[in-house]
């Protein structure tokens, strides 16, 4: 042991009596010998310095766990700082929401659309319940007792949201009510009060004012603050002017101490009312229109169809329907699994607006005014231009290597452009759509041009959701002379919606204004003061010459007076112009006959329109009317009682 070196040092040094000895002086001795003996330490060493390998392993595992702590420190404090904080202030506070009364939803004449009415739920906030799982399990079947829901349906419940908060009943019946209330199973859970509509119209305005329903997870992940309990608007106006309608919810803020227990009331904010809406809407035309289509349906065995009706000077809309429909108030009072798939698996898909949506349907003639005043006013005819239009004409086809013929659905004869579009003379369009026998026609480009111009092919801009935007052809070097020919009369691979159509011939009506359509008229407050007014909004002025837009119109007069609609529409209280369409869908009844898609387009009085009607029925067999029975029941009616 002398001859350490660090012993060495220590020579001639006297060590004090007394003095104690340290424990790991032994240890070190006595761990030396060992050493020494099994010849792992060279004589006169007494400790193996660390290799830089662990040294500097060591040192860089330090430098780590360093980082690491650092990281996490400036994570919590300056990252995740404000989001804690308030993590930690609402475990102090409890927050009971006061929702609002949703604004409510009323016709032009002021008759309310909808309602709401009082039900009570029970919310659980699963930050409350006990930690501890004998606890907690113990509160959870006690929940389960209260309010007859099995443990396992409970803590899905629980599983479906990220949200604290969980509503796990919904309309609680006031035995229910007064047995949780006086024998409250945990302060975790409360009766909560809520407001939802009720739509008392039900079938009759489901596609126009939508619905409401429980807030769902992705709703509450957004950027605007739900209450789990809070119902929000799905489809419809309801959803298009959520905001206006919501109002702003009170809250009643509870502090709390560590333990949980209320120790005072710290906050109170009253509710305060949405705003409300007032339509365009007619609810008795609405009424008059939807019984209209239910009996042309009924009479024509069909499901399907759609119907819109405007004021073509200012786009408000009128009435618009949809068939099939579907009752709205299974989603704002709580839809079941099997109603749900009753609708959902349903082949009429009564949740899908026709009026509006999807892509629409081919018009079939109800194109030819449009392609009529676009040959006025390219110059390929005139108001006094007169055609032979034959029954049929017959083009080389050079695909086939042979003539291929289109037909009329009669014969005419020579024909102006006013009769072409009363009596829906095909091969009159033919020619000056395409052209024939040396008369030049529009071509394919131009009729599309007008078309876009009138606003097909894309959205009208509507205040409600879910609005398709139709399809128009793409003109490629495989189009030939007789696809010309099919879409001059409104047949071939595209489609408008009803409500394009509409707007389309609002613009003809009116003298040249293409409109927005509109489904509100004001917002007003809970004391029915007008907030704001929405004004006519123009998409396009000036579209045609006005004296071309006056040819195009008589020719739809003369529709009525001695054309396709004659018989409908001409014993009307007031002069009225149309035009009507069908237009095949490629499928055929068990006796041969075609379905087809029945039009009709008519807008009155013929001087100052402020009345533009279109329906839309879908699969009629040939032979059968059903929407000139429709515009002539509602027309007769509105017009006898305006």
């Amino acid at each position: 042991m002398e001859d350490f070196p660090f012993l060495q040092k220590g020579k001639g040094r006297k060590v004090k009596r007394g003095s104690d000895i340290e424990p790991q002086e032994i240890l070190l001795d006595q761990l030396t010998r060992v050493r020494q003996e099994q010849g792992d330490l060279v004589p006169g060493t007494l400790e193996v310095p660390l290799s830089n390998v662990i040294f500097r392993a060591f040192l860089f595992g330090f430098i780590f766990v360093l980082f690491i702590f650092g990281g996490k420190t400036l994570q919590l404090q300056l990252l995740s700082g404000h989001d804690l904080e308030m993590r930690a202030q609402r475990n102090a506070v409890k927050t009971i929401p006061q929702l609002a009364d949703r604004g409510i939803i009323y016709d032009r004449n002021m008759q309310p659309l909808v309602l709401n009415i009082s039900t009570f739920e029970y919310v659980c906030d699963k930050r409350e319940l006990p930690q501890g799982l004998p606890e907690r399990s113990r509160v959870l079947k006690n929940i389960a007792s209260a309010i007859s829901i099995s443990l396992s349906e409970i803590q899905k419940r629980f599983d479906a949201t990220g949200e604290p908060e969980t509503v796990l009943k919904t309309h609680l019946v006031q035995e229910e009510i007064v047995f949780l209330q006086t024998k409250e199973v945990t302060s975790a859970c409360r009766v909560e009060e809520n407001k939802v509509r009720e739509y008392p119209y039900g079938f009759l305005l489901s596609h126009v004012i939508g619905y409401t329903a429980k807030v769902s997870s992705e709703d509450l992940e957004g950027d605007r603050e739900y209450f789990v309990v809070e119902q929000i608007g799905k489809t419809g106006l309801e959803k298009t002017y959520e905001e206006i309608l919501r109002g702003t919810p009170g809250v009643i803020r509870m502090e709390r101490d560590s333990s949980g227990e209320i120790i005072q009331e710290r906050e109170r904010t009253k509710p305060q009312t949405g705003f409300s809406l007032a339509l365009w809407l007619d609810l008795e035309l609405q009424k008059k229109l939807e019984e209209g289509l239910s009996t042309s349906l009924a009479n024509t065995n069909t499901k399907k169809a759609a119907a819109v009706i405007l004021n073509p000077q200012t786009g408000g809309v009128l009435a618009m329907a949809s068939y099939p429909s579907f009752d709205p108030n299974l989603f704002s009072q709580g839809i079941l699994q099997k109603e749900w798939d009753a609708l959902r698996l349903d082949p009429a898909k009564p949740l899908f607006n026709r009026a509006i949506g999807g892509f629409g349907y081919p018009t079939g003639s109800v194109i030819k005014p449009l392609v009529a005043l676009q040959g006025l006013e390219k110059g390929v005819i005139d108001e006094d231009t007169s055609i032979y239009a034959p029954l049929e004409i017959c083009v080389w086809n050079r695909y086939a290597g042979r003539d291929e013929c289109f037909r009329d659905w009669t014969f005419h004869g020579q024909s102006d452009v006013k009769r072409a579009i009363a009596e829906s003379v095909n091969t009159f369009f033919y020619i000056i759509g395409g052209g024939y026998e040396g008369r030049q026609g529009l071509g394919p480009e131009s009729i599309k041009e007008v078309l876009e111009k009138f606003g097909w092919n894309q959205k009208t801009g509507i205040d409600l959701f879910g609005e398709g935007q139709g399809v128009l052809p793409d003109i490629t070097q495989q189009w030939r002379l007789g696809d010309t020919y099919h879409l001059s009369i409104g047949q071939g691979v595209f489609s408008i919606t009803p409500l394009q159509v509409a707007s389309a011939f609002g613009a003809i009506a009116n003298g040249g204004q293409l409109l927005q359509p509109q489904m509100v008229h004001q917002v007003l407050d809970s004391h029915k003061n007008v907030v704001e007014e929405f004004s006519p909004h123009v998409l396009k002025s000036n579209l045609a010459d006005p004296e071309n837009l006056n040819v195009v119109r008589e020719g739809m007069r003369q529709t009525v007076t001695t054309g396709s609609a004659t018989g409908f529409l001409d014993a009307l209280p007031v002069a009225a112009a149309a035009k009507t369409g069908t237009a095949q869908t490629g499928r055929k009844t068990l006796g041969g006959k075609d379905y087809l898609y029945s039009w009709i387009v008519t807008f009155a009085p013929f001087d100052h329109p402020d009345f533009l009607m279109v329906v839309a029925v879908e699969d009629v067999a040939e032979g059968n009317a059903a929407s000139l029975p429709v515009a002539r029941d509602v027309m007769q009616w509105y017009f006898s009682n305006k």
